[in-house]
């Protein structure tokens, strides 16, 4: 009987599984809106038009870096029902064990991705992985069913990692100044805020990252962002 709960409620987290969070590098967020409201504003002539709630979760998004250590923001955009924004860990490597050079997990990570890996990174920078904040909302599917059509990649051979690996590690416990605890204070902030304001306002449980890779990654993905409302039309983010 136990089995069969922990298979009814267990989701297998799409992160890359031996990557650490906290690690230095840049990280492309997506946060969408709870039942796909478009609770931010609306694009007007290819220029965002602003609720209080739009400018709640601007305002909030500018301040992470105020509230986060070694923390620098790319590229950042609020769009009628998600956010889209770039978020750079500057960490010592001193500061969090087992550290590793960028460029060596980077190899591991491309030995065990498939191969397809550089194409998704570069023509589809729509966020790569699915994260809940907690494994207490695991069982809330709801809100990650209705974004089905966003792609989602397994990054690293899952049947080769180890009980106790960083990733499942990182489930248990994402850590002080990691991507999972900045997210979920960034959402805190502006629901706790919205919520005095007596404005309508939901997030959905679950956000998406994508570890960017290299320079060229970075300059699409940032363009991708800033250019967002001009293709509004376009965005698979829009139905």
């Amino acid at each position: 009987m136990a089995d069969k709960f922990q298979n009814k409620y267990r989701i297998t987290s799409a992160r890359l599984q031996t990557w650490d969070y906290r690690w230095q590098g840049a990280y492309f967020i997506t946060i969408c809106m709870k039942n796909k409201s478009h609770y931010f504003g609306k694009v007007i002539n290819n220029k965002m038009e602003l609720t209080n709630v739009g400018v709640l979760a601007d305002v909030f998004w500018h301040e992470i870096k105020n509230h986060s250590k070694n923390i620098t923001l790319g590229e950042f955009i609020v769009m009628p029902k998600h956010i889209h924004g770039i978020l750079i860990i500057n960490a010592d490597p001193d500061d969090i064990p087992n550290s590793p050079d960028l460029n060596e997990i980077m190899d591991e990570f491309m030995d065990d991705s498939n191969s397809d890996y550089d194409a998704n990174a570069i023509h589809n920078p729509i966020a790569e992985t699915r994260h809940a904040l907690s494994l207490a909302d695991a069982h809330e599917n709801s809100d990650a069913n209705e974004n089905s059509d966003m792609h989602e990649n397994t990054n690293a051979n899952q049947n080769t990692i180890p009980p106790t690996s960083i990733g499942q590690n990182r489930l248990r416990n994402p850590g002080k100044n990691s991507i999972s605890s900045i997210i979920g204070g960034y959402k805190s902030a502006v629901t706790k805020h919205a919520n005095r304001l007596k404005l309508d306002f939901g997030w959905q449980t679950r956000f998406y990252d994508h570890v960017i890779r290299d320079e060229n990654a970075f300059n699409t993905i940032s363009n991708y962002i800033k250019n967002n409302p001009k293709k509004w039309g376009e965005d698979k983010f829009r139905s």
